[in-house]
């Protein structure tokens, strides 16, 4: 979510655009204040504890973030003209904000607390989550979804309105994601030019399916050449790291299992050009954008039947879907891809070209088209989706 909300930013303050972004502060010795790009600032604002906190744990806070972004923005005498909040948190913001200042408001929730309930039921999102959202689906001017499977779940589960719900994927840095000769970054990251590279990208959680992925690796005709490596993860001391590092020595596969912890995002592509395939084994994704970023990388992908996969991936050519998700049948789509990494048979290329059309510029200009389409709404007549420097306002993840 922070990466979508940086790069829509960034793309938006390069058209001219003025972006202003709200998150919650959490370096106590950090800038308050902070120029992202050109014309795009970031601002924390105290509200609750400094340092990191849980969901439930900022929901108290909301008001104090509310009194702290009207105190900068009368500060300023700045006037907003839209609203884009992310999550449930910043939309219940956003939402009070609109009404106070008469701004249309677009909200954005990257999951839906229904569905990570459906999907994982030992991972239950507690009621608050799912009311404040619906209310939001409620009285939000306008909702973005990301995949056309996310805009029918909000019709199903939350009752939203078709008219009152845009679709536009997700996109990515085509500049920083792309591909790279595979020996040269494995010498580089220390990996071995040997033996065949899985990888896992993404947040150590149980909606993320990395224990039926390390299950998958035991089935590997060629394991004993095998190597998995997980990135994600901002500390090694959590229950659920612990309980993935006991699942890989139960599997007698701890030797063939790397958890590298935590790797910002600019850094990740030479690990997606390493890798003979990415896997996105995940119970629930609103879109899925690591598959993304590997395929623009020219990576296969092995994935469930999550978010835009079915977009994504072109079946046989540059990924595979696994109905079910089940370790047998990830581990025969991971054999598949890897044996024609390894023989040379797929093109990176190709893969990349396959989801040129999500560069970030593409992407942000069907953005702009869903804003219009809310100011047209919003005040009851065209407004000029081109002429002006519209001013916007982020209240992003907290």
């Amino acid at each position: 979510m922070s990466v979508y909300v940086r790069e829509l930013a960034r793309v938006l303050g390069r058209r001219g655009h003025r972006v202003d972004i709200f998150t919650r502060l959490q370096d106590p010795g950090g800038d308050r204040e902070a120029q992202l790009d050109e014309n795009v600032r970031l601002i924390h604002l105290r509200a609750g504890n400094v340092g990191p906190m849980p969901s439930m744990a900022i929901y108290p806070y909301l008001g104090d973030f509310l009194r702290e972004l009207e105190s900068f923005r009368a500060s300023e005498q700045t006037r907003y003209d839209l609203i884009h909040s992310h999550y449930w948190l910043s939309g219940r913001v956003g939402r009070w904000l609109a009404e106070r200042w008469q701004c249309p408001h677009m909200v954005m929730f990257h999951t839906l607390g229904a569905l990570k309930n459906i999907t994982v039921p030992g991972e239950q999102e507690p009621e608050l989550r799912i009311a404040a959202e619906r209310n939001l689906v409620r009285n939000s001017q306008r909702i973005l979804a990301a995949t056309e499977r996310e805009k029918e779940h909000l019709f199903r589960y939350y009752g939203a309105r078709p008219e009152q719900v845009g679709v536009a994927p997700c996109g990515v840095n085509l500049d920083l994601f792309r591909p790279m000769d595979k020996t040269t970054v494995r010498r580089q990251l220390d990996i071995a030019d040997d033996g065949a590279m899985v990888l896992f990208v993404g947040r150590l959680s149980p909606i993320k399916g990395i224990d039926r992925l390390l299950k998958a690796m035991t089935h590997l005709k060629f394991r004993p050449a095998a190597r998995l490596v997980i990135i994600g993860g901002d500390d090694y001391d959590t229950p659920e790291s612990h309980n993935l590092r006991r699942l890989s020595r139960e599997l007698g596969i701890q030797d063939a299992v790397v958890f590298l912890g935590r790797v910002d995002h600019e850094k990740l592509p030479p690990y997606f050009c390493a890798a003979n395939v990415v896997v996105l084994p995940s119970h629930y994704e609103t879109f899925g954008l690591v598959a993304l970023e590997a395929l623009a990388c020219g990576t296969p992908v092995v994935a469930t039947s999550v978010g835009a996969m079915e977009t994504l991936l072109r079946e046989g050519e540059t990924g595979h879907i696994v109905a079910g998700g089940t370790p047998q049948l990830l581990a025969a789509g991971i054999e598949k891809f890897t044996a024609n990494s390894v023989a040379g048979k797929l093109s990176a290329t190709a893969i990349r070209g396959s989801v040129l059309k999500f560069g970030w510029d593409t992407v942000v200009s069907a953005i702009v088209d869903e804003y219009g389409t809310l100011l047209d709404q919003y005040h009851g007549a065209r407004v000029s989706r081109e002429a002006g420097r519209e001013s916007l306002l982020d209240t992003s993840c907290f």
